[in-house]
């Protein structure tokens, strides 16, 4: 059991709902997992390709999207979910309804707002990015750019907002569980 809350009003989650709450939590929740990662781009890697010449943000995109599927980066996209849900049916199991609820509701939220738009949004139009040749004409690199890029942030801010959304409901369904909510 790990206690949580004051001397005075004890309260404890079993070791194993609890670790996969922190896990659902430290992969939603990390500057280098799903929410940071979004907040990232939404803050300031669109910002920084958007500052330079628009034949280098496609190419530098390109390089970026090339990289960016990997064995870091799986953990924290596909495992967010799973974590969420395997802690969802923990609580259930113990009986804490209300926390599982919203544990459950974490996990669709995500996948939802995040994990659907990244799937099916954002990745083909990364795909599509990358069969183009980048534009030796300065002026076709800004309009291919601009067609890109500011599809791309919108559908990429909404991840972040779902994201950062799911994350808060991780952190009540743990207010809620250690209340035997």
């Amino acid at each position: 059991m790990i206690t949580l809350g004051q001397e005075n009003a004890p309260s404890t989650i079993p070791v194993v709902p609890a670790l996969t709450a922190l896990s659902a939590t430290v992969t939603l929740g990390l500057s280098g997992s799903i929410a940071g990662f979004f907040y990232a781009y939404a803050c300031s890697v669109m910002f920084g390709l958007e500052a330079i010449d628009p034949r280098h943000a496609v190419a530098a995109m390109q390089g970026i999207n090339a990289t960016v599927r990997n064995m870091a980066f799986a953990p924290a996209f596909f495992g967010t979910p799973v974590m969420a849900l395997v802690t969802a049916l923990l609580f259930a199991c113990l009986g804490r309804r209300a926390a599982s609820w919203i544990m459950a509701g974490a996990a669709l939220v995500y996948v939802a707002g995040a994990f659907l738009p990244t799937l099916f949004i954002n990745v083909p139009m990364n795909e599509a990015l990358a069969r183009v040749t980048v534009p030796e004409s300065l002026p076709e690199a800004a309009r291919l750019w601009a067609e890109y890029a500011g599809p791309w942030t919108r559908w990429n801010t909404l991840r972040t907002v779902f994201s950062l959304l799911a994350l808060l409901l991780v952190g009540l369904a743990l207010f809620v569980a250690r209340a035997r909510g």
